[in-house]
Formats: structure tokens, sequence, C-alpha cells
């Protein structure tokens, strides 16, 4: 039962090393005049060209990398909240509350905090941007953590991430959205519907759906609605149910395992063989949604997460830019993340506990529950991409907003690390409730 979970953290709490590594790196070239690196910046507005025939689509590398790539890692954030919502944290009221509370209270407090410095500014719009949380990277001082953090600690917080995540998704396609073109609309709608249909249908196809998935993103990046959001939809139409009974798959393992070591005894079966078996086992028990979501998780966590933030943190820190820090945008964001976050989501679960909609998880203390919610105002990731969508036409401010996004994550961080690592020291009985 833990396997998956581990597995899950594992990869997660590495792809947010890497992440910090690219980051720091960009950082370095954006920085450095001498050799390449001069020229570093500039590649990212380089364009790229895809034709076919009287077909023509044309974008810089760094669109391609944000409407593109980062389609594919909404579409796995997709395919985990279905998972979460249909079988894990999410699937019963009494699991999601507390998350999903915590959740909201992180998502309502930073927007607020970002208001009271921005409103009536031409800043405004950036209200979504220390609204997120980055799993990686959150996962990542949990992994650095080792036993001190306990497993029911990482579940909460990759359940509160999740929610998270669907919040930032929904925040995306209704406020940051621009000009609608309803025709390409209506053709995304009504391959959205063909999907669904397939689902029900029990079409378990995988090819099918990524094919219709390729002919959805094109018609939602020309209808003006972000792009990524194609991936969340390709996920909520792809199969995720088993379609077998928990007693027709154990039947049909042990009829497999029969024929494996009836092989075996007569010697007539090689290692490669048994592998191949299990594989097709594998493949006849598993959902096109699981297989989707395993054949993709490694690619983007360790590839195209990294290289979103390789290209958008390439930042070049000028004097102009350090005096911009003590702006209304920057102090909104810094303040939202480094503060918001951990208010809203201690005040929501507090909240929470005393009306009685929730209860802590067990091995969970407050003292770690205020820790987590230091390291989920660790925003980066969805943070820059809203920071993308908020200030499209507006570079100065993205530079601006992606450095403190940098700088509240990095306090963020610390301080979460610090508080966890001291509340692992301290014996429950002192913990106040």
């Amino acid at each position: 039962m833990i396997r998956p979970f581990t597995e899950f953290f594992q990869t997660e709490s590495s792809s947010g090393l890497i992440l910090l590594g690219m980051s720091v790196l960009a950082l370095v070239l954006a920085n450095t005049d001498t050799g390449f690196a001069r020229y570093f910046p500039a590649i990212w507005d380089s364009t790229l060209t895809l034709s076919v025939n009287e077909f023509r689509l044309e974008k810089t590398i760094a669109h391609w990398i944000n409407d593109g790539l980062m389609a594919l890692f909404f579409l796995v954030v997709g395919l985990e909240i279905k998972r979460e919502v249909l079988e894990g944290e999410l699937s019963s009221i009494r699991q999601a509350a507390l998350p999903l509370l915590c959740a909201l209270g992180g998502m309502l407090v930073p927007a607020l905090l970002f208001w009271v410095f921005n409103h009536n500014t031409v800043t405004a719009d950036g209200w979504g941007i220390p609204m997120a949380t980055d799993i990686a990277f959150a996962l990542a001082i949990l992994f650095l953590l080792g036993d001190r953090a306990p497993l029911p600690l990482k579940i909460f917080l990759t359940a509160l991430a999740i929610a998270d995540d669907l919040g930032a998704v929904v925040v995306i396609a209704l406020f940051y959205t621009q000009e609608i073109q309803l025709t390409y609309l209506a053709w995304a709608g009504g391959i959205w519907a063909g999907l669904l249909l397939l689902n029900y249908l029990n079409v378990r196809i995988l090819s099918v759906y990524l094919l219709l998935g390729v002919v959805l993103w094109y018609c939602t990046l020309k209808s003006g609605i972000h792009a990524t959001i194609a991936g969340v939809l390709l996920a909520a139409a792809i199969p995720f149910r088993i379609r077998y009974s928990p007693q027709q798959l154990l039947h049909l393992i042990q009829e497999r395992l029969q024929v494996i070591n009836a092989a075996i005894d007569t010697s007539d079966i090689q290692p490669r063989d048994i592998s191949e078996e299990l594989e097709d086992i594998n493949m006849r028990i598993s959902s096109p949604a699981q297989r989707l979501e395993e054949a993709l998780h490694a690619p983007v966590s360790f590839f195209i997460i990294p290289l979103f933030a390789f290209c958008n943190t390439s930042i070049t820190v000028e004097i102009g830019l350090l005096n911009q820090l003590g702006g209304p945008l920057s102090l909104g964001i810094i303040a939202g993340l480094l503060l918001g976050k951990p208010l809203g989501i201690s005040l929501f679960a507090w909240l929470a506990t005393r009306l009685g909609w929730a209860t802590l998880p067990d091995g969970i203390r407050w003292r770690q529950l205020i820790g987590v919610s230091f390291l989920a105002g660790i925003g980066f990731t969805m943070s820059i991409f809203v920071t993308l969508l908020a200030f499209e036409r507006q570079p100065d401010y993205q530079g601006v907003a992606k450095l403190a996004i940098l700088l509240a994550s990095l306090a963020s961080g610390l301080i979460g690390y610090v508080m966890l690592s001291k509340a692992a020291h301290v014996p429950a009985k002192s913990d106040a409730d």
C-alpha cells in the first residue's frame, strides 16, 4: 500500500533537487557576460516553426516550452488529481476535508495579501501568483528531512498540493484567458465531448486519446484559453478504472502464474520470457490513465519541469530590478507566499478541526502541520507560470515577479525545513492543540 506513495515521493523529491540546480545555472548564465553565456537569454526568443503543407505553427522556443511541453505537465497534474479524487486522499469527504480546506485557505489568504499591496495598481492582475504550491520543491525538502518527516505528513502535503493545483487550473482557465475565439472553442468542446464519449463506451486504446488530445491542444491554443488546460481536459477523459473486479484480478494473476510455474518446472522458459509475461499481465490489469501517468511522470519531472525552470529563471539581475523589490508587486508576492500560505493553511486547518469538519491525520502534530504550511509557500513552477500569463505583455514586471518568487520560495523552504527539523525532536505531549 505504501509503495506507490514511496515511488511518487522519490520521483518528485529528486525532481525538486534538479529543478533547484537548473534554476541556479540559469541565473548564473543570465548574469555572465563571457563566452556562450552572453547569448544565453536570447536563445529563448529564437523562432521554431512547425510546417506541414499549408499548416504552419510558428512560436518562440520559450512559447513552445510554456504552451507545448507544459501541456504534458498539466496532463500529469490532471491524472494525479483524477487519481486522488477517485481513489486517493481526496476520494471521500472525510479524507478530502482537511487538504481541500487547507488548500482553499492557502489560496485565498495569499491572494488577499497580494491585493492589499496591489489594488488600484497596474500589477493588480498578478493576484494569482502567490496562490500556488510547487509539489516537487516541497517534497524535495521533506526528502532532505528523511525519517524526521513521517509518511502521513508527506501524504498530507501531496494531497494539499494536488488540491492547490486544481485551484490553480480553475484560476488560470477563468481569470487568465485572453480574447476568446468561439469557433476554435467550439471545436475544442466538441473534441472533448468526443473523448468523454469514448470513455463512456469503454474505449481503452490510449493512442486514440493521445491523437485526439493533440488536436484538442491545438484548438485550445487557437481559442484563446491557455493551451495547457487541454492537458487537464484530456486527463479527465482518459479511462482510469480497471476493468476487472478484485476477485477477477486475483484469478487472472493466479492463472498466469500457474502457467509460468509449469513452464519453469519443465525448464522451457527463460528469464526474459518471465519478464515479458509479467509486462503483459501489467498491461492487461492496468488502466490507460495508470499507464500514461507512469510513462510521463519521469520525463515531466526530470526534463520538462527543469527545462521550464531553466528557460524562465534566466533573469538578468540589475540594480534597477533589485530596487523594485520594495515595490507593491514583489511585496505582494513575498507576503503572499511567505506569510499568506502558512497563515491561510494553518488558520483553515484550525477552524476545520475546531468545528469538527476534519481531524488531523494520525502521526501529524500541529507543529509539523505549520512547518508543512511554510513548505507550501514554495510557489516556483506554478507561480512563475501564472506570472507569464498575468504579465504576458509586460516583460519588465515578469522579471520582478520571478525574482520575488525565487526569494519567497527560498525563505519559505528554509523556514519550513527548520521548523520540521525541530518539530521532530519535540515530544508529542508538549505540542499544543
